[in-house]
Order: C-alpha cells, then structure tokens, then sequence
C-alpha cells in the first residue's frame, strides 16, 4: 500500500509514531519550495537545515488548470532531491503542503507522481488553512505581545490577509492575486509601464475589496509582511537608501517609480533584488502597493517566519496532541448543535469494533483511529439542516466547510465516511480512490455504520459484548444468545443493514452466539 499522500496516504496506512528527533516542513508554493528540518532541543525545534528552489510552479498552468511539461519536471525534480534529504524521517514528522497553483491544478497523475517523488505525503491545503499556517509561522517569529496584528503575505498565485491577535489567527482570507500570477497578467513579456503599473494596481485593489472593510472595522495594531515579494521589497528599499528597517509608502512610492522608469524586467538594475526574483517582482510590488492603499498603511515590518514555520509549528502541536483539528471539531460540533453525548457514544462503539478488526483489516495505524472517530463526532452534523438525507447533509457540509488544521483532502475523507454511514451505500462515492485506499475506506465506513446503528437508542447503557470476525470484505457479527430477541428493533436494523451492504457488494452476517472470551 502506497503512503504518499492524504488520498494515497489511507487513513488504514502507516504505522505507531516514535519519538521525533528531527521534524520538516515543506511549502510547496507557486513560486518557489521551500523545506526547512527542524532538530529539537529541550521541545523546542532548531533548524538545522533548509533548501529553497525556485521552480515557478504557477509559471506553468494555463487557464485550465494544466501544468506545462517542463514545469512539472522542474517540480519533480527538486521534490525528489527533498526526498533525498528526508529519507530518514518518518511520515509523521513531516508535513507538505501545496498551495495555490497545486489547488488550481487538474492533473492528478501529476499530484500522485509529485507524492511518489518527494516519498511523503502531499497536502493540498485550502487558501483559509494557508492563511491560518501563514500567521502561525509570523506568530512565532515574533516577540509575543499583546495587540492585534494585520499579516499580509504575497505568494505566487496567492495573497493571504490575516488579522490575529498573539498566536490566535481570528480572519483568514487567501485573495486569487499574487506575484508570478500579476506579472504574466500585467507586465507579459517584460515590459513595465505607467499605465500597465495601474492596471496592475487596480486588478489587486478590486480584489481586497472583499476584506478591506471588515478589516478596517476590527483595526490592527501593527502590519507586518513575509514570504518572498515582502523580504525582496525590503532588501532593495533598505540597499537603494528609500527606506531602513521598515517597507514605507514613501519607499514603494520610490520604488514603482524606478520599476516603471526601466521599462523593463531585463533592464531593472536595483540593488537587493536577486536576478530570479526580477521576473516576478513587479506584480508583487503591485500588490502590496495596492495592499497598502487598501488598508492606508504608512509603513509594514517584515518577518522571517512564514507558511513553512507555521506548518513546522502546526506539526509540533499534533505531536504533542495540542492538535488544532481537535478544536475544529467542537467548533463543528457547536455550529450544527451536535448532541455530543450521542457523538461520544458512537465514537466509543466505533474504536472497539475497529480494534476487534485492526489487524485482519490492515487499520492498525493511529490515521484510521482518528478518523473513525472523528467522523464518529460528526456524522450528524447533517442533522442541523434536517433529518431526511441528513447523511448527505453532513457530507457537504464537512466538505465545504472552513476546518483549520484539515487538508482539503482529510475534509473529503471525511465527508466520505459521513455520507457513507447510514442508508443506501453508494460504492461510487469512493470511486477517486484507488483500490487499496477504496477498501480502507469501505471498512472504516461500515464501521461507523454498525457503531450508529448499534446506538439508534441513543440510550446512555452500555452496548453488549460483541464478538465481530472480519474477512477482505465481510463480516460476521455475534451477539450474546437472547440478546437480539430482547431487542426487535434492532435485529431489524440489522437485517435491512445487511441487505444494504450486500448491495455494495460486502458481506454482513449476524448471529446469537456467546462470544469469544
């Protein structure tokens, strides 16, 4: 069984996690990757090693979502020499993440052959998580004072907003503008002008009118920036004498005026500016000229943490079970008034049915536990918009919902296993897996389905002592002799359950037996 991503990375695969003596992060950016490994001394990471190499992903996707060939093979590439570097570490003490030009691609056998490359899983995270995992990054790389902070961060096909008060992100929006993105919009083929500078600006400022009001409303304390564009405006600003330890508006001002007086991307001489980011470079400086006209900032510091810090941090806290995805899940829960008794009930039942079968299963790894359980605790979501089809219910709104701390596919594996849990089976739903990711999940939901079932009572007694054999895709269940005729309903619950699954071509058997001590 491949373990190369969320998708080929089944919540049945991997193994027990050791002790970290080394974690990495990965930001698979649409400009540039990134990884920095981090060693941990006294808890706490130091980094001891980072590569970053420019593979100007976003320069190669069309309006279609495809990816140029010789962009696919540069990013393969460099994910392979990453690989390199991290083939020692276990799974679970490493973390990538794809950003925009990963969400906007439609070539999945790319997204597989990139997984297989790098020998770790991928995530495709959502413009919301990036920005969360952007302000975690800045959050601890800064002193950690009391105030709200406005965080903008201009990525290559990307520009994520935050507002957030000490390590707490409280807005997060991911803006579709960004500086590979402008630069081939704007300024095609190298040239800068007056009048494309404006329409540059322009593009960015009708893009921030989704946040600027809510923003201005809530008030910040002090801007700060990161990534690539910010840390580069800062070096030529600072090189070229227009400004010292800050980016200021008298700067950028200085700054658009040289950009558009070379007139061109291969004529641009300015001290600071490493020749690989000038190809890019003035459409991030049209952004964050217009970022500062938006929110009428006078000047912004800069910060070395970034997406990559914020993703080593975020692992950490799972290692550590400070876990962010736990607090999404009582969120959830409060959201769509979950009966969390009930949630707790079915959790319960489902983790013992699934350590009965673990082994004969292949769902030993603490993936399938978590999962299982948490869509334990959330498989009636759905109640909240009403009991009929309250299943499908909950599947769309686990997967279109804002779940920090989640990959845009961990919220598909679990709106699967919710919309899975009850009624009709409908295979096709796990059509987009492969064969061994398909099975996993086709287990892990009739798991779930039996552990909601077993609880229709919703009663508070405690379940009886099952015995439960599983073979590749069947399952025997046995109940203490006279159990099942105490209890009618449930025995017809049962039934009927049988003969959903058999439509779906899975074997279900049940029978009064004593069971196995």
């Amino acid at each position: 069984m491949s373990a190369t991503g969320p998708e080929a990375h089944p919540p049945g695969s991997g193994g027990d996690r050791p002790p970290p003596d080394a974690v990495a992060a990965l930001d698979l950016g649409s400009n540039s990757f990134h990884m920095i490994v981090a060693g941990l001394r006294g808890g706490e990471p130091v980094v001891i090693d980072r590569i970053r190499e420019q593979v100007q992903l976003a320069a190669g996707l069309d309006e279609k979502g495809r990816l140029a060939d010789d962009a696919k093979q540069r990013a393969l590439e460099c994910l392979r020499r990453f690989g390199q570097r991290l083939a020692d570490l276990h799974a679970s003490h490493v973390r990538a993440v794809g950003t925009n030009t990963l969400r906007a691609a439609r070539d999945r056998a790319f997204v597989e052959q990139a997984r297989e490359a790098l020998g770790h899983p991928i995530e495709i995270i959502s413009g919301r998580e990036e920005a969360r995992l952007v302000y975690l990054g800045v959050a601890h790389t800064l002193a950690d004072d009391r105030g709200s902070r406005l965080v903008v961060d201009i990525g290559g096909g990307s520009t994520e907003c935050i507002l957030g008060e000490r390590f707490e992100a409280l807005e997060t929006h991911s803006l579709s503008m960004g500086c590979v993105r402008y630069s081939q919009r704007y300024f095609p083929e190298g040239v800068i002008d007056k009048e494309s500078f404006r329409k540059a600006v322009l593009g960015a400022r009708l893009e921030l009118r989704t946040v600027e009001r809510r923003f201005r409303d809530i008030g910040w304390t002090s801007a700060v920036g990161s990534s690539g564009t910010i840390r580069a405006v800062a070096s030529v600003l600072r090189e070229s004498g227009w400004a010292r330890e800050r980016i200021t508006a008298d700067g950028l001002r200085a700054l658009r005026k040289a950009l558009i007086g070379a007139g061109r991307v291969d004529a641009l001489e300015l001290p600071g500016l490493k020749p690989e980011r000038a190809a890019v470079f003035p459409g991030g400086v049209a952004v964050l000229v217009a970022v500062f006209e938006a929110f009428e900032l006078e000047e912004m510091s800069w910060s070395p943490g970034a997406l990559r810090e914020g993703v080593l941090y975020d692992l950490l806290g799972r290692i550590r079970h400070e876990d962010v995805r736990e607090r999404t899940l009582r969120a959830l829960q409060e959201r769509y008034h979950v009966d969390r008794a009930q949630a707790a009930r079915v959790e319960r039942t489902a983790l013992r049915l699934l350590s009965m079968v673990a082994e004969a299963w292949d769902l030993t790894s603490e993936r399938a536990r978590l999962f299982l359980g948490w869509a334990a605790q959330l498989h009636e979501v759905g109640l909240a918009v009403s009991y009929t089809h309250h299943h499908r219910h909950g599947a769309y709104l686990l997967e279109h919902s804002d779940m920090p701390g989640f990959s845009n596919d961990d919220s598909k594996l679990l709106a699967t296993l919710v919309g899975g849990h009850r009624r009709k089976f409908v295979p096709e739903t796990l059509a987009e897996f492969d064969d061994d990711r398909r099975l996993a999940m086709l287990r892990l939901t009739v798991l779930l389905r039996l552990a909601a079932l077993l609880n229709r009572g919703r009663s508070p007694r405690p379940r009886p002592r099952l015995d439960l054999v599983a073979k590749k895709k069947a399952l025997e269940l046995r109940f203490p002799t006279g159990w099942l005729e105490a209890h009618p309903l449930t025995r017809v619950d049962l039934d009927e359950e049988a003969r959903w699954l058999a439509a779906a071509d899975f074997g279900f058997e049940v029978h009064e037996a004593s069971p196995a001590s």
